[in-house]
């Protein structure tokens, strides 16, 4: 396909002398109405037809002598020649438009698959991040194992020791108190010995055998020792006693260590939580800070917005939940009742309030300062908490409560049906004759990374 300047050139080479001659004298005038300016005359007077295409292209660009050369070609009566430049122009232009709309097209391609490979490298980017974090809580997660394991077996080796050093110094003792009473009976046959070798140096100084008074002497009693003889001690029973009572005491600081481990393991899931003062009800005063919580003399003039307890002396977490896991600690010593756990966002605030998992309620309390109860069951709890650490897996539907002195679990709640947010609960209950005015602490978590 020829260019739009060898088109204006062949279109050119079919008019006569006549009309090329003509044809440059329009070139010379300015068109005011179409905005093309004249051609100098200097650079016309001795232009052939190449010559002219190259000066109006120069001038007026390619498409710009198109439409000069039509219209020009037009006024001197050649519309033959103009309607091939307007089908060439008409081309011309399609194609550009063709063209540009690839172009564009192309333009918008390469944008989206810019966009798309802007997209993939973030991508791969986020990606490197979550993996280079697994990476490292697998390596955090193996070195915490490792002091775990350390301090197990250090403890392990500890009790050996110890139980290896009461054996052997109980098997010395019963060795001393055999030595003992061999030596007793080794002295008294001795002292025997010597008894009867002066008996004999006697007899050899009497003169009248035959007389009563020598068999008198003759029937010295001695003690018969043929029974005699030192018992073994058992020393197979004291291996046995002192390795069932090692068994019995790794058993304890086994299970003691590994239950301390698995909470530390728990514990890195520990979330900052603070009291929600627009759920506190009146008679409850909270610190600045919003994490100490205890129950006043008397009411508060607050303002009774609709998530405010009206009726129980409840506050919750200002922080909710609705999905992973999370771990908080409470400092509850030095109380006579207290309720903690979770609640699901639509519990009751208004009215009496029965807390139990169907209501919404995921917590435990303590009452008149040694009943500890989860709803209607009452639990068994071996050392009293100073601590109760709470841990939530919303997606497996657990709730545990921990006593962080010993890491023993004091509750458990399992199979729970979680489908909306849940909140942190706190009741520091009543005072009652002076007791219990101690405060509820949301306590920092000293978990070892």
């Amino acid at each position: 396909m020829a260019s739009p300047t060898e088109d204006l050139w062949n279109t050119l080479m079919d008019l006569t002398d006549e009309d090329f001659k003509r044809f440059k004298w329009f070139l010379k005038e300015s068109d005011a109405n179409s905005g093309f300016s004249a051609i100098p005359v200097a650079q016309l007077e001795r232009a052939d037809r190449q010559d002219t295409v190259d000066l109006m292209v120069q001038k007026y660009s390619c498409s710009g002598a198109l439409l000069k050369s039509t219209r020009i070609l037009e006024k001197i009566n050649r519309n033959d020649l103009a309607q091939r430049l307007t089908n060439i122009t008409s081309r011309e232009r399609e194609c550009q438009d063709r063209d540009n709309f690839r172009y564009e097209t192309n333009k918008a391609k390469v944008a989206e698959i810019k966009a798309q490979i802007k997209l993939m490298i973030q991508e791969r980017r986020i990606k490197i991040c979550e993996i280079q974090r697994s990476a490292g809580i697998s390596r955090r997660s193996a070195d915490r194992q490792t002091a775990d394991s350390v301090r197990v077996f250090a403890v392990l080796q500890q009790s050996v020791e110890r139980s290896l050093a009461n054996l052997i110094e109980e098997m010395e003792k019963k060795q001393k108190t055999t030595q003992k009473q061999a030596d007793d009976v080794v002295q008294m046959l001795k002292q025997d010995i010597s008894e009867l070798t002066k008996r004999e140096a006697e007899l050899e100084h009497l003169h009248k055998p035959h007389d009563d008074l020598f068999f008198q002497n003759l029937s010295y009693t001695t003690k018969n020792w043929s029974e005699t003889s030192i018992p073994q001690p058992s020393y197979g029973s004291s291996v046995m006693i002192i390795v069932d009572e090692l068994r019995k005491k790794v058993e304890e600081e086994t299970e003691m260590l590994l239950t301390k481990a698995k909470l530390n393991r728990i514990q890195q899931f520990a979330v900052d939580v603070t009291l929600d003062p627009d759920t506190a009800h009146a008679s409850l005063i909270l610190s600045d800070n919003r994490k100490q919580v205890h129950c006043g003399d008397k009411q508060q003039n607050l303002p009774d917005n609709p998530g405010r307890f009206n009726s129980a002396a409840n506050v919750l977490g200002k922080q909710s939940f609705s999905s992973g896991k999370f771990y908080f600690e409470v400092q509850v010593k030095g109380k006579t009742g207290w309720d903690l756990g979770v609640v699901k966002e639509s519990i009751d605030r208004k009215g009496s309030i029965t807390a139990s998992p169907e209501s919404g309620h995921w917590t435990i309390c303590l009452r008149k300062g040694d009943k500890y109860k989860a709803h209607a069951l009452n639990l068994s709890v071996n050392t009293p908490p100073s601590k109760v650490g709470v841990f939530v897996d919303y997606e497996k539907g657990s709730v545990f409560f921990y006593n962080t002195d010993s890491a023993e679990v004091i509750h458990r709640f399992t199979n729970c049906s979680f489908r909306e947010k849940l909140y942190p609960f706190f009741s520091p209950s009543v005072p009652y004759n002076g007791l219990n005015s101690t405060p509820l602490i949301i306590c920092p978590v000293a978990y070892t990374d």
